[in-house]
């Protein structure tokens, strides 16, 4: 990005406004404030690497209400596991479960989260993509995947709902994976980060834990799920999440952490389980995408084919020229900075699902992506 717009000049009578980085921007709420600064007398002692047992009841009881409700599947000792945000841990799982003497794939989605590929390449392993396209709802096609790629996967990322495209995985998709997974013995690392950021409250994003439970796999084999509070509660700089699934993997993952050193701080803890613990903030929080969503689409569905996303607080907007070319033009004239499609992706024989496309992240204050949007519309018209 900083070499594309390395020569621009964009016009000074117009404010910046950058669309490029997923980073929630919305106030974090202040009882998980508050929480931090009533509890830092925690700092006199080393905080330990499975966390507090407050903290895991917290999340089990969040995570059974939202993914495996009238059950008693989880366990918080043995399901359940504090992490440092959903970035390192996706990271550090796949250099914890990869064998690198057999020759390991790690599939992942195309476009994607650009850790999945540096967890895969530095823990031996080569990314393998499968390309996600309006054509396929932007979903993966499991089915097109050869025999021989699924021998070699150790590993599988998903990330449902999807960045940048906002797709959901279904139930049955996720149940057919399970089944893949005991058939050719790889693990499922499911990145559900934005599950909570979607726009009808009757239809909530299903989850990998949820499709265990409808198979009757409450032990959940090689399931894995990675959540994070940085979009569900606007705390990004807590850097605060969980794993869960497998006993078998945490007992693994928590071994690897005891030497890798990232135990969360106990301020931390006391203000993590307040936010899991509470779902007002979190409404709330939908309430105000959803508003940002109804108006942009509003200014630019005129000149661009734009839809809701069935969830995340991304739009993934093909272009009418090149998307290198648009992010150039639109930093040039307008002032606004969106992320090239292109730069999520990589090169298949299927082609770049990337290309021609951007992604603008929804992250600014309401009246900023209003502006935004009515300059990327003006843009448009002029290239039409």
């Amino acid at each position: 990005m900083a070499k594309l717009h390395r020569n621009i000049t964009p016009p000074e009578h117009l404010s910046r406004i950058s669309l490029s980085i997923g980073e929630p921007k919305h106030p974090t709420p202040a009882f998980i404030q508050e929480a931090i600064t009533n509890h830092l007398d925690g700092l006199s002692t080393y905080p330990t690497t499975r966390g507090e047992d407050f903290l895991r009841e917290s999340i089990t009881t969040w995570l059974t209400r939202r993914f495996a409700p009238g059950t008693g599947a989880l366990d918080a000792d043995k399901h359940v596991l504090p992490v440092n945000g959903t970035r390192e841990a996706l990271f550090a799982f796949a250099q914890c479960i990869i064998d690198r003497s057999k020759d390991p794939l790690i599939l992942m989605p195309n476009p994607f989260y650009q850790i999945y590929e540096g967890a895969a390449l530095l823990a031996g392993a080569s990314p393998w993509f499968l390309n996600t396209d309006k054509a396929n709802s932007y979903c993966p096609d499991f089915e097109a995947v050869p025999e021989e790629i699924w021998k070699r996967c150790q590993l599988l990322y998903l990330c449902s709902p999807g960045n940048p495209t906002g797709a959901v995985l279904s139930s049955e998709q996720l149940q057919t994976l399970i089944e893949k997974a005991d058939q050719y013995d790889f693990v499922i690392a499911s990145d559900e980060c934005y599950s909570e950021i979607y726009f009808d409250e009757s239809a909530p994003p299903t989850g990998l834990l949820s499709a265990c439970i409808t198979l009757g796999r409450e032990n959940f084999d090689r399931c894995m799920v990675f959540h994070s509070l940085s979009k569900r509660s606007n705390a990004p700089g807590l850097r605060s999440g969980f794993v869960a699934g497998d006993a078998k993997l945490i007992d693994t993952f928590f071994a690897y952490r005891t030497y890798h050193g990232c135990a969360m701080p106990p301020a931390t803890q006391h203000a993590s389980a307040a936010a899991w613990a509470d779902e007002t903030h979190v409404i709330q929080n939908r309430q105000l995408y959803k508003d940002k969503f109804d108006a942009v689409l509003e200014i630019l569905s005129p000149v661009m084919d734009v839809t809701l996303p069935k969830a995340s607080f991304y739009l993934w907007q093909k272009t009418p020229i090149d998307d290198q070319l648009f992010s150039q033009k639109l930093l040039e004239q307008k002032n606004v900075i969106v992320l090239p499609g292109s730069y999520l992706s990589r090169d298949t024989d299927q082609g770049n699902p990337g290309k021609n496309h951007i992604r603008m992240a929804l992250v600014p204050p309401f009246k900023e992506c209003v502006e935004a949007a009515q300059r990327i519309r003006e843009l448009v018209t002029s290239l039409n």
